[in-house]
């Protein structure tokens, strides 16, 4: 049984996208992720500076774009091709971090890629004036008991904003309160900034959630072409319009990725593909889910593996293509 997961917000880099524009399709599947969000996507994905991409606005239309593009170089599929009907087969269930739930979304079958990829950019513009009200901010608590990282962040009004498992939680809330956290830092525990703009998944962003309502107001949602589970409680959501209501309200919620993972074992997943920029779920998966394998698609090079994954744990074998080409051409 393979699960499909989106990255979230900080899994971004400078250059991500290099060279997986050398590839035919997904360059044309990242201009018309660009034409759908109003960003010049190629720059940001190649040329733009860590600041640059570290906006609420550009990263996380950037990390969306990426995740659908590197899932259809992955499955060899045509950038018109609707992305839910096509990976039915191949793929039993998808999950996403924050912002990649959005993608996620795309790869069940609840939105188009364009329903997604306009959704972020509305969410990402909104998140980020909403973070602009107050200075704000992230920080990964990594170890520690979790009951004592728990009590520490409640001492200092900060929020548990994702709880990610194997040993870490994000905080947050305000730079200050995020600051007196690090001083004090709970017993055997680590505090990392995060490169991220706001306080997200708090009461802070209470303000993007009705931007983003209504733009999905405007939305009519396909249902669940595969298992499409949710960041509020790990659940397998049970219909398109309660994903997209999901996706809408997770904004100002706490994201329980651990929840997500603990449903993952309950269904006996065997494989897990992280697509671009991969790596940081595909970390968290090492700890979290054992005897699952994992690969992380972060270049071209990943996708022999990635494709072998898919052959190996999907519900149906993967056709070779001449696309599959790409790769060395």
């Amino acid at each position: 049984m393979l699960v499909v997961v989106c990255p979230g917000q900080g899994a971004q880099s400078p250059g991500m996208l290099a060279p997986w524009l050398e590839l035919p399709s997904v360059a044309e599947a990242v201009g018309r992720a660009s034409q759908a969000t109003g960003l010049d996507l190629v720059a940001h994905g190649t040329t733009s500076d860590a600041d640059t991409i570290r906006d609420t606005a550009v990263a996380q239309p950037l990390l969306v774009a990426s995740a659908l593009a590197t899932l259809r170089a992955v499955l060899e599929l045509d950038v018109s091709a609707p992305l839910g009907a096509a990976v039915a087969d191949r793929v039993d269930v998808t999950a996403g971090h924050s912002v990649g739930e959005l993608a996620a979304a795309a790869v069940a079958g609840v939105l188009t890629d364009d329903e997604a990829l306009r959704l972020v950019a509305v969410r990402g513009a909104a998140m980020a004036r909403a973070a602009a009200v107050t200075p704000t901010g992230m920080s990964a608590v990594l170890g520690g008991d979790p009951d004592e990282v728990l009590a520490a962040l409640a001492r200092h009004a900060l929020v548990p904003a994702n709880v990610n498992g194997g040993g870490q939680v994000v905080a947050a809330g305000t730079l200050d309160a995020l600051a007196a956290l690090a001083a004090e830092p709970p017993a055997r525990a680590r505090v990392v900034p995060l490169q991220v703009a706001g306080a997200f998944h708090t009461e802070h962003m209470a303000p993007a959630v009705d931007e983003l309502r209504a733009a999905a107001a405007e939305v009519t949602p396909g249902e669940p072409g595969v298992t499409l589970l949710s960041n509020a409680d790990g659940a397998a959501v049970a219909s398109g319009a309660q994903a997209l209501a999901r996706v809408v309200a997770q904004v100002a919620n706490p994201v329980r990725w651990d929840l997500c993972c603990a449903t993952l074992l309950e269904l006996g997943v065997t494989g897990l593909l992280e697509v671009a920029p991969g790596g940081v779920l595909t970390g968290l998966a090492r700890r979290t889910l054992p005897g699952v394998e994992t690969v992380a698609v972060k270049t071209p090079a990943d996708l022999d593996a990635a494709r072998d994954l898919v052959r190996r744990h999907a519900s149906s074998a993967v056709p070779t293509s001449a696309s599959s080409q790409e790769q060395s051409s």
